[in-house]
């Protein structure tokens, strides 16, 4: 007999273990808001669930039940070999514990496939998370990246990332990248997601002697960066980073890649049309239009993205503030390094 398993049991078991999360509800379900490092075998697709609800809603729950009986059961075999091929500890979740996960656990029993049902499925996750950063005392040292748009600041934190430094990745989290066009070419994280990955991070790094972090805004695309995490970047030591306009320049046409999602540009351009000087917006219009591309971001850049950076910093504390000024990004990267190893930060 299967064994149902909290969240909390199941984080003590993966401390010690693998143990993989196996999400039973259909895709579209699964790509809205899963478990972090989860993977999808579904017991029924997205119309086959749609089927099942309207006759569940039309003749009742028996007919429903037989109804999805009968679509699950042309697929056992193909669903079973699916489990096979998991190594190590596995735990079935559904929306809410209720009978997807139970059928999927009890017919897993049944060919001596143990797994865990998460109880209270994925709703009982989510309230999880949320509790969690609501309740959370996250206050260690922080470091702040900080510098004009382009001067690689998301690509140095994920190559320290990479390196193993303690880093928070805000924008990987929200897979946004902080500005009017930074869903170009991403399919940007929910408000459920940001939390889920967040919360798992953040768990990660509870014992790290310090974090890095970017100077983002209270939003990041549609999501909120929790309250904790503003105060901690307010307090935080700021790392300017400084580089030419060229560069910058070519941070920024590497990492959006405008040639690949030329009218999603466009469009995102009318959003901040009217913010910018006339004569001015229309050079940056027709930059975008005819593919010109390097003379529209120094444009945005001039007109734009400079001028509201200053104006945040006239506002905000300037104190606690140190500088890296380099000609090219790798540069500024090896600045950090030796910036974080002369005040004798660990990796960990």
């Amino acid at each position: 007999m299967f064994q149902d398993i909290t969240i909390e049991e199941a984080r003590k078991r993966m401390e010690k273990k693998q143990l993989t999360w196996v999400d039973v509800r259909s895709p579209s379900e699964y790509r809205n808001a899963t478990i972090p490092g989860s993977v999808n075998i579904p017991l029924f697709n997205d119309e086959e669930r749609a089927e099942v609800g309207t006759i569940y809603a039309q003749a009742g729950n028996r007919a429903a039940k037989e109804r999805g009986l009968e679509i699950f059961s042309k697929k056992l075999p193909g669903f079973i070999e699916a489990f096979r091929e998991i190594e190590g500890e596995k735990a079935v979740f559904c929306w809410r514990g209720g009978m997807r996960s139970k059928t999927a656990a009890t017919v897993l029993d049944l060919m001596d496939i143990h797994v865990y049902r998460l109880q209270g499925g994925y709703r009982a996750y989510r309230k999880w998370v949320t509790g969690l950063l609501e309740n959370m005392d996250f206050h260690p040292v922080t470091y702040v990246l900080g510098g004009y748009t382009g001067t690689g600041k998301t690509y140095m934190l994920r190559a320290l990332a990479s390196e193993g430094y303690p880093v928070l990745d805000l924008e990987g989290m929200a897979n946004h990248r902080g500005s009017i066009f930074g869903d170009i070419g991403l399919s940007a994280h929910n408000q459920k997601t940001f939390d889920a990955l967040l919360a798992e991070r953040i768990l990660q790094l509870k014992n790290a002697p310090y974090i890095l972090m970017e100077a983002e805004s209270k939003r990041i695309g549609k999501v909120v960066v929790p309250e904790f995490l503003m105060e901690n970047k307010a307090r935080g030591m700021k790392i300017m980073i400084e580089l030419p306009v060229e560069e910058r320049v070519r941070n920024i046409l590497d990492d959006y890649r405008p040639w690949e999602n030329k009218e999603a540009c466009i469009r995102a351009f009318q959003s901040i049309k009217e913010r910018i000087h006339t004569p001015v917006a229309k050079e940056i219009e027709k930059d975008l239009q005819t593919e010109r591309y390097h003379e529209a971001v120094k444009w945005l850049l001039e007109y734009y993205y400079d001028p509201r950076y200053d104006h945040s910093l006239g506002i905000e504390e300037t104190e606690r503030v140190k500088t890296i000024r380099a000609g090219h990004t790798d540069e500024a990267l090896g600045q950090l390094k030796e910036m974080l190893k002369t005040a004798g930060l660990p990796l960990h």
